[in-house]
């Protein structure tokens, strides 16, 4: 049966790739983030015109992945056709096939650029303000009998993370002669971060964000339109970032001359392995930081928030083929993994295609996606990227589940004892303290990514503050 320029329907299965009644009856959410609406699917082998045209989609190389999924690490984990193990890939329609070809030859051009990288390394000193420091938090240690860093993401301009990863995609639009960029955004953060690289470079910016948290997270939405961007509240689902990241493949979809920021390491290849590139510049100061302050690049423990897994990414990567350094991640739990209103995707979740990479997601026995709930806007998504999807499977991390309530305490603890407000999301990697510190040792050295502070966040702190 030839498959490249068909996908073909047996019942509700799409016989491709194999995913697991990907196709319903009826509209699925699951259908609609791959780009794409279907009418009613009645039984029987079907033909539709296919809009997976990419070498991603290909049964033996899926086969190969599964076979090789403990295979060494190259750089940031994945391999030459953007698969983490048996994770990833590009599952993409075909209009945006020559935009995905042009992204991937721009990117690899500029990774060993050394005139990109001049321009890129200038603006994170001189512009965002790196290094962040590594702060060793001395009363948070001695509450939990280690040594604690915290790497202070924080202290970016914008106030997180997200900025490393933006300005890097900027150049790139500017070297492909882009004007338009768009992006998605949950928290704002990411949202943030672009409308400021697009002021700061001239570019016009459209923001696509879930009304539910265009609503919690107000603040960052007035600093965006202060910014310059047009912020697009999203009124499907429900409303929060898979439906953002929706809105905005749909719109590239019908716009493929724009620049698509993608805020996380999810989505087609080369995104996940992009984002990662741009945040490793964390786990890079990391290692020199740690030199300088306890005489070895190494920490005991890494630790960090996962939700698509931006920042996780960065602090992880110069460790990933390091077996001393013991990695746990932090998910959001939400009300309880067990209770339906959880965003716990590595917990719960099976094998799947969401925004054009395989991996793990929330999804029903058939193939809906379930819509996820945490307190965190930037953690409440149903699939995580294939890179921590990987790492969770092969054992490489250590992934706990950290409801609300677990979560709010460890954002208040680090006020209390450091007089640091961190982001919501970063308070779910400041919870794994408590969780794991049965296996501390006084003289192990905990590495934790603040990824954000928490201003964007008061509303919900002072409600719940006691």
């Amino acid at each position: 049966m030839a498959l490249t320029n068909q996908l073909i329907v047996r019942g509700n299965t799409c016989v491709y790739c194999q995913n697991k009644k990907i196709l319903q009856k009826g509209l699925s959410e699951l259908t609609i983030s791959l780009f794409f609406i279907l009418p009613l699917v009645p039984e029987g082998e079907l033909n539709y015109n296919c809009l997976f045209k990419t070498t991603s989609m290909n049964k033996e190389k899926d086969m190969q992945n599964e076979t090789n999924s403990n295979s060494p690490l190259g750089a940031g984990g994945i391999d030459e056709n953007g698969y983490y193990g048996e994770f990833g890939g590009a599952y993409i329609p075909e209009i945006l096939h020559g935009s995905f070809e042009r992204l991937k030859e721009a990117f690899y051009a500029i990774k060993d650029d050394a005139g990109f990288k001049a321009e890129y390394y200038e603006l994170l000193k001189n512009y965002v303000g790196r290094p962040s420091p590594l702060y060793f938090a001395s009363r948070l240690s001695a509450e939990y009998g280690t040594k604690v860093y915290l790497k202070r993401e924080d202290l970016n301009h914008t106030g997180a993370h997200k900025i490393n990863n933006a300005l890097g995609q900027i150049l790139l639009a500017k070297r492909m002669g882009k004007t338009r960029i768009i992006a998605e955004t949950g928290a704002g953060q990411h949202g943030v971060a672009t409308a400021t690289a697009c002021a700061l470079m001239g570019l016009e910016c459209i923001v696509f964000m879930g009304k539910t948290d265009v609503e919690r997270q107000f603040l960052n939405v007035q600093k965006m339109r202060m910014l310059g961007a047009t912020v697009e509240p999203v009124t499907s689902g429900n409303m929060t970032l898979k439906d953002a990241t929706n809105e905005a493949f749909r719109y590239w979809c019908s716009n493929p001359d724009s620049f698509y920021i993608v805020g996380s390491t999810v989505g087609a290849h080369p995104y996940p392995d992009m984002v990662g590139f741009f945040q490793s510049v964390i786990s890079e100061e990391i290692k020199w930081q740690l030199q300088e302050q306890i005489g070895r690049d190494y920490p005991d423990y890494l630790m960090a928030c996962v939700g698509g897994g931006s920042n996780a990414m960065g602090t992880y990567y110069h460790y990933l083929n390091d077996d001393r350094v013991k990695i746990v991640s932090a998910e959001a739990g939400g009300l309880g993994v067990d209770t339906g209103e959880t965003a716990a995707t590595i917990s719960l979740g099976t094998t799947g295609i969401i925004h054009g990479a395989k991996t793990l997601l929330i999804q029903d026995e058939d193939g809906q996606i379930i819509e996820p709930y945490s307190i965190s806007a930037g953690l409440d998504y149903p699939g995580i990227g294939p890179a921590h999807a990987f790492f969770a499977k092969s054992g490489r991390t250590k992934v706990l589940a950290i409801n609300d309530d677990e979560a709010l305490d460890a954002a208040f603890e680090l006020t209390r004892l450091e007089g640091i407000i961190p982001a919501i999301e970063s308070a779910h990697a400041l919870a794994l303290l408590k969780k794991e510190k049965a296996t501390f040792k006084p003289d192990d050295i905990v590495v934790l990514t603040v990824s954000g502070r928490g201003d964007k966040d008061m509303d919900t702190y002072v409600k719940h503050f006691k």
